[in-house]
């Protein structure tokens, strides 16, 4: 069901009613209905900005959005997908909320991104749409608050065209911080081939590229637990694992990889993953993999968010990757700010490492937040 003006006109308020699965020609009549409601740009202009939080507080790179017209359009899909929020939780969000759950953690800037099930629903010209739409909210949210927000553009993976496209208009025309993956597409991890053009250009952009895992990898349901207790940190490694042996990494040095939650379960099985060179030949070896998994693991980045709660998974995180590689992640709304900063301030580590954590790691993806 489209959504009237009155439920549109104001970006910050909850939505009233939830859409059913959106035609191309219904997806497209809603954003015609809404752009007669409001301005051609959002805006935020009326509410004024709340500027808290020090300047040299907290850096969270994982923390989820939920723009409007998105929500309303797509409700039923988030609620079926996430398995873990009630409706009220999407609906309700607004940039306000968000700043208020930060200041309570000494957040100075969320680099914010949209979460599975993203933006693509198996149809290119709505998935570019919701890419669009989505990416506009964000700019103006940053504009709007400044220093307070950053984002990771959504792209409508895997519509190569539509991608291309799309990071284009983000970095250079609305000068967003990066692109936001899933950790799969059509059952794909993001080590398949058919991914290269992207992330080919995403490599001569020299991107921060931040990917968020997704429901694709088991396909096993347990009556009682939500799907991505499991999926989610097995999707993170299963994409890892395709990034490295699908030669991806090694082809594309210059993408500023983020992968959520320490990786995943990479940490705690990297041997069994390491074992798999043993199926190529030497020369395939130097060209994808040269120095080993493990010490390729190693150069990437790797938020807190969720593990940092699981005192197991980060003494496996903290055994694998180094300290100077890890960023602080709240997973906000489905994560707790200040739950996450808590827990990084009872880490047994010397002081700057805890400050690298904090704030410095981040800071050299994104030096523009240390105004």
């Amino acid at each position: 069901m489209p959504c009237d003006g009155d439920c549109c006109h104001n970006q910050y308020t909850g939505l009233r009613h939830a859409a059913a699965r959106p035609s191309r020609r219904a997806v497209v009549g809603m954003l015609a209905a809404a752009a007669a409601a409001l301005p051609a740009r959002h805006s935020f202009a009326q509410a004024p900005s709340v500027v808290a939080a020090g300047k040299d507080g907290l850096i969270d790179t994982h923390h989820h959005i939920y723009p409007p017209r998105f929500t309303t359009a797509n409700l039923k899909r988030l609620t079926e997908d996430s398995n873990a929020l009630p409706a009220t939780a999407y609906t309700g969000w607004s940039p306000r909320l968000a700043i208020e759950q930060m200041d309570k953690a000494n957040v100075r800037t969320a680099v914010v991104s949209m979460t599975s099930p993203g933006i693509w629903f198996g149809e290119s010209e709505e998935g570019r749409i919701w890419a669009r739409d989505c990416n506009e909210f964000g700019a103006q949210m940053a504009r709007d608050f400044p220093g307070r927000f950053g984002m990771f553009a959504a792209i409508p993976l895997p519509d190569t065209e539509g991608s291309l496209r799309e990071i284009a208009y983000a970095l250079d025309s609305l000068k967003l911080d990066g692109i936001g993956l899933l950790t799969s597409y059509a059952g794909k991890p993001l080590g398949d081939l058919a991914f290269a053009p992207v992330f080919d250009e995403l490599n001569r952009r020299k991107v921060a590229l931040f990917v968020h895992p997704t429901m694709s990898c088991c396909g096993m349901k347990i009556p009682g637990v939500d799907a991505p207790a499991i999926d989610f940190p097995t999707d993170t490694t299963k994409t890892l694992t395709s990034l490295a042996y699908g030669g991806t990494f090694a082809r594309c040095p210059d993408i500023k990889f983020i992968f959520s939650h320490g990786g995943g379960t990479m940490p705690m099985i990297v041997q069994r993953i390491g074992g798999a060179i043993r199926n190529f030949t030497p020369e395939q070896r130097a060209k994808i993999l040269p120095n080993g998994v493990e010490a390729e693991f190693k150069r990437h980045h790797y938020d807190i968010a969720s593990v940092a709660a699981n005192p197991a998974g980060m003494a496996a995180v903290f055994k694998v990757i180094p300290v100077s590689r890890l960023l602080y992640g709240s997973d906000a709304p489905f994560g707790s700010t200040t739950a996450i900063a808590d827990q990084l301030a009872k880490f047994e580590l010397p002081a700057p490492d805890i400050a690298a954590i904090r704030r410095e790691n981040a800071l050299r993806l994104f030096p523009r937040f240390a105004a």
